[in-house]
């Protein structure tokens, strides 16, 4: 475990990795910083601070495949949190190590800088029985990206409160503007809370519970914050429509929030089974 001082420093100095690199660079920043290694030591502190850094600075790297599997992973189709047989997704680091037999196509869509692949043909073979706890692992970092890239909207949305001027003042001093940044703050908050008690719970069902509220939450503060930059926020010369492409994929990476919400609902119809209460 980390103490408050090594925490900060290995806090600034993966703020600083995230801020200046992205892709490659990004993954060979960590690999100076010796991230692996925190991520053996203390995998809480590890996933949950890069994960956070990198959804606020829109970077991408390969640690997704490194929490799931060690390497690089083929990722189910957006949407689906079920183990792919036959296509999936994959980052860019599958596709710099695809094995003989797959296919890979370029996956352009509404976020291209994200760097994914769509994977098929003969898909490496993993044991189905890692795949629920590696689906957790994942599904847990990517709440954080998605918590992550939700503070930087919130940010970029308050800042332009502070600094747009109407009627002879900042529009962050008009209620309907504050209303918006605050439920997006409640929202932010509620994603920490659920993705936090997952890390307690250490369960597939609350990591799947955390991911679903994240993605949540994403949408949520995405939607207040377009409508607190108005016409700026719509302009690709604003950087909120990076993290708006950010957080829709990211949302529908190992399940999205309407699947991961149904997929629970049935499990506890099934089972008949309330989970346990949430450690407080």
């Amino acid at each position: 475990m980390m103490d408050a001082g090594e925490l900060e420093l290995f806090r600034a100095a993966l703020r600083q990795a995230t801020s200046s690199h992205s892709g490659k660079a990004l993954d060979d920043a960590l690999a100076e910083l010796g991230w692996r290694d925190a991520l053996a030591a203390d995998r809480r502190v590890a996933v949950s601070t890069l994960f956070e850094l990198q959804g606020q600075a829109n970077a991408t790297s390969s640690a997704l495949d490194v929490v799931m599997a060690e390497g690089p992973v083929v990722l189910p189709p957006l949407g689906s949190c079920d183990q792919p047989t036959a296509r999936g997704l994959g980052t860019y680091a599958f596709a710099n190590s695809a094995p003989d037999g797959v296919v890979l196509r370029p996956v352009d869509g509404i976020d291209p800088s994200l760097g994914l692949v769509e994977v098929s043909g003969q898909l490496p073979r993993t044991d189905a029985s890692s795949w629920p706890d590696a689906l957790a692992a994942g599904q847990l970092a990517l709440a954080h990206e998605l918590i992550g890239a939700s503070r930087a909207m919130l940010e970029l949305a308050r800042t332009h409160a502070l600094e747009r001027v109407q009627f002879d003042r900042p529009i962050a001093a008009f209620q309907a503007v504050r209303h918006r940044l605050a439920e997006t703050l409640v929202a932010i908050e509620a994603a920490g809370a659920a993705t936090g008690a997952a890390w307690d719970m250490e369960t597939p069902m609350a990591a799947a519970a955390a991911k679903a509220v994240a993605g949540r939450s994403a949408r949520t503060v995405a939607k207040h914050c377009q409508q607190v930059l108005a016409g700026i926020g719509f302009t690709t010369e604003h950087p909120f429509h990076r993290y708006l492409r950010r957080v829709l994929v990211l949302d529908g990476l190992l399940g999205d929030t309407r699947t991961l919400t149904k997929r629970l609902g049935e499990e506890l119809l099934t089972t008949r089974q309330l989970p346990p209460p949430l450690p407080l």
